[in-house]
């Protein structure tokens, strides 16, 4: 059998990055080596040399993303599927929950403040203006949340009073495209990693805590709310087709709303997740990225596609 390279493609970040390679060396499985991902050159059409990359830095870095669909389309198993992440966002992740039995927030898309570059007041004969602000504001309701729709942390995201709130906050948008969103007021919060659409680690967290401090919750959920979590999370991943990727589900009245759960290269950092959640993602990223190098075949789509791709292709009922 020929040696299986398992890559990691990162930027800033170091705890996990050189964590995950030493867990995958150090079950000296054979003929599989885990690396830092190495480019030198990017040729249209010749494959890489890793069977398996995991890709924590492309959403910010275009020539990552064209240079991982290409590895893709020559065999490399990536995770996350470069082609799915660059089509997803926050709002259609919305809306699919709303077709999967999935509660969400109340949400619309608000189009950008200004005018994105190269187009005019033409470019939009579509588009009323103004919007339906009553109706928009009603369906929502105050107070309310304003974020990207297309994701970017906790970047530009707003809580909203009143309306009067709303428009002076709309008018330091810019270009981004935003959601407006109900707040859900809740009683307990989890953030939930998911590898594999099998493996769930389920996370007491505190978003209203300072950033080093939000797992600092101590939420104690019963046998019966953590299966209904971890239905929840495997439903949506295995619908968006995402290998590694978190849910953030909110409890109110007893019912699990997910806030947000496009976060395919969710924090994994020793100092931020703390020590027993950073060993999980770890062990469990490092045992699925050695089942997918044992998994792969050259020349062949190697990637993971979910439900609702799969069922398009298939003309199945999508839900």
């Amino acid at each position: 059998m020929a040696l299986k390279k398992i890559g990691i493609l990162y930027g800033r970040e170091r705890s996990f990055p050189s964590a995950f390679i030493e867990k995958v060396n150090s079950k000296n499985e054979k003929d599989i080596l885990a690396e830092a991902v190495t480019i030198d050159k990017v040729i249209q059409g010749q494959a890489s040399e890793y069977a398996v990359i995991i890709d924590r830095i492309s959403q910010d870095v275009p020539f990552y993303r064209a240079y991982l669909k290409n590895a893709a389309l020559t065999g490399t198993a990536v995770i996350n599927n470069p082609f799915w992440w660059s089509a997803d966002e926050k709002f259609f992740n919305n809306c699919l929950a709303t077709k999967i039995d999935v509660a969400v927030p109340k949400t619309v898309l608000l189009p950008s403040k200004e005018l994105p570059d190269d187009t005019i007041d033409e470019s939009f004969a579509n588009l009323a203006y103004p919007l339906d602000w009553d109706h928009i504001f009603n369906y929502v309701g105050f107070p309310a949340y304003m974020k990207p729709f297309a994701g970017g942390g906790w970047k530009n995201v707003y809580r909203l009073e009143n309306t009067a709130d709303f428009f002076e906050k709309y008018d330091e948008t810019q270009q981004l495209v935003m959601l407006l969103q109900e707040e859900i007021v809740f009683e307990e919060y989890y953030r939930c990693y998911c590898i594999g659409g099998k493996y769930v680690r389920i996370m007491s967290y505190e978003p209203r805590n300072p950033h080093h401090l939000r797992y600092a919750a101590n939420f104690n959920p019963s046998s019966a709310k953590l299966k209904l979590m971890e239905d929840v999370v495997l439903r949506i991943n295995q619908y968006l087709g995402y290998d590694f990727n978190t849910v953030e589900l909110a409890f109110r009245n007893g019912v699990p709303y997910a806030i947000d759960f496009c976060n395919p290269a969710p924090d994994a950092d020793l100092k931020s997740v703390g020590q027993e959640n950073f060993d999980w993602v770890v062990e469990t990223a490092a045992t699925y990225a050695i089942e997918r190098a044992k998994e792969q075949k050259a020349d062949k789509d190697n990637l993971t596609w979910g439900e609702y791709v799969k069922r398009s292709a298939a003309g199945k009922k999508l839900y």
